[in-house]
């Protein structure tokens, strides 16, 4: 990896977008979605990357490496599931279908781990024995395979609140999802989530756990926002998984658990000021994503320094002025 081409592009990151003509503007912690009328939305991945629910700064071509990854793997499970994509006009952009979000993430995870105060390992070290209806047996330890894979729900908390992680009983209470419409996305899920883990192995990966969004299209499921992205998903080296294993290291990562762990070394894990992000961090995660980006689709990325929004404005709108 060329560290010196990604020190580069520090200065050219896409931080933000705000363009005139291309319809109401939605901004996500990542993405900016301009809604049109014509039932599509242009999805602009930026480069910013967010942790504990908080927007930190921007990473050199990370959105260029989330639509990569995502793309390979919308490819790779649509003979599971439709998606949302309709085209690629940039490697920052999509053009998607308008789906209406069923206001559920479905998180499978393979192993117990995690260092957000919501992860998986964190409940367990607490002593809680059932995780989201998931019965948990004593004596795990950090970063142990589950028997089989478990589904942990979230709700999908308006923007600025947090999400929060429940059982299916809970959402069926409180009246967010039917349980026949959970049971058919729990379902895609655990394919979806199968898929990963037979790929990812052989691209030399552990893919330790993720979560889903769908939505409703013409009355069919979609899978929408994103798929097994290093923002979404964690993934691990197999070779040198189960040594480290058994020294009660942490396994090698190339994902966004990486950022959360160093920011909780600099004592942030949510409250409070967060550090402010080096250039040696920005380039370190840079790299992973590069490098898992390229693991998948087989080949070096094309990386071109420069402004990412100049180069997205002269695909979508040369003739924008603001």
């Amino acid at each position: 990896m060329d560290r010196k081409l990604l020190r580069s592009q520090l200065k050219h990151t896409l931080e933000s977008t705000n363009f005139q003509n291309q319809g109401e503007l939605y901004k996500g912690k990542v993405r900016d979605n301009y809604i049109r009328e014509d039932d599509t939305i242009m999805m602009v991945t930026s480069d910013r990357i967010s942790a504990f629910d908080r927007v930190l700064g921007t990473i050199p071509f990370k959105g260029q490496c989330l639509v990569e990854i995502a793309n390979w793997w919308f490819g790779e499970t649509a003979d599971i599931i439709a998606n949302h994509v309709k085209s690629r006009p940039h490697p920052n952009v999509w053009e998607v279908r308008k789906c209406d979000p069923i206001p559920v993430e479905m998180v499978v995870r393979g192993y117990l781990t995690g260092v957000t105060s919501t992860s998986a390992w964190s409940a367990y070290e607490k002593g809680d024995r059932n995780f989201c209806g998931n019965e948990l047996p004593d004596g795990m330890i950090k970063n142990q395979a589950f028997d089989e894979p478990i589904i942990t729900p979230s709700t999908k908390a308006e923007q600025g609140a947090h999400d929060e992680s429940v059982s299916p009983e809970e959402l069926f209470k409180r009246e967010i999802i039917d349980p026949d419409l959970y049971e058919l996305l729990a379902n895609y899920s655990l394919r979806l989530y199968n898929r990963g883990v037979e790929l990812a192995a052989e691209k030399g990966m552990i893919f330790v756990d993720t979560k889903y969004e769908f939505g409703i299209y013409n009355g069919k499921i979609m899978l929408m926002d994103e798929v097994n992205t290093p923002d979404s998903s964690r993934y691990w080296i197999a070779e040198s998984y189960p040594e480290l294993f058994e020294q009660g290291k942490e396994p090698i990562k190339l994902d966004k658990e990486f950022l959360r762990e160093w920011l909780a070394n600099q004592g942030f894990t949510g409250d409070g000021d967060a550090p402010k992000l080096t250039d040696k961090i920005r380039i370190d995660i840079a790299e992973k994503y590069i490098t898992l980006a390229e693991k998948f689709i087989g080949e070096p990325l094309k990386l071109d320094v420069g402004s990412t929004f100049d180069s997205i404005k002269s695909v979508v709108d040369p003739f924008d002025t603001f």
